[in-house]
């Protein structure tokens, strides 16, 4: 699975880690994200994340 990082803060989406305070369980794909989800740290939308290039 793909990792996803914030355009406007640079915040990286693990999908191994999730986001628990998000309500997000470890081992959720970015794409399945509910779409209401936001950044935990800016509270911006998924739509303003991209997929990280490792």
């Amino acid at each position: 699975m793909k990792k996803y990082i914030c355009l406007v803060c640079d915040w990286v989406y693990d999908p191994e880690i999730g986001d628990p305070d998000g309500g997000i369980e470890p081992g959720t794909a970015f794409e399945d994200i509910p779409d209401d989800w936001v950044c935990p740290i800016c509270g911006v939308g998924k739509d303003e994340f991209e997929p990280v290039n490792e």
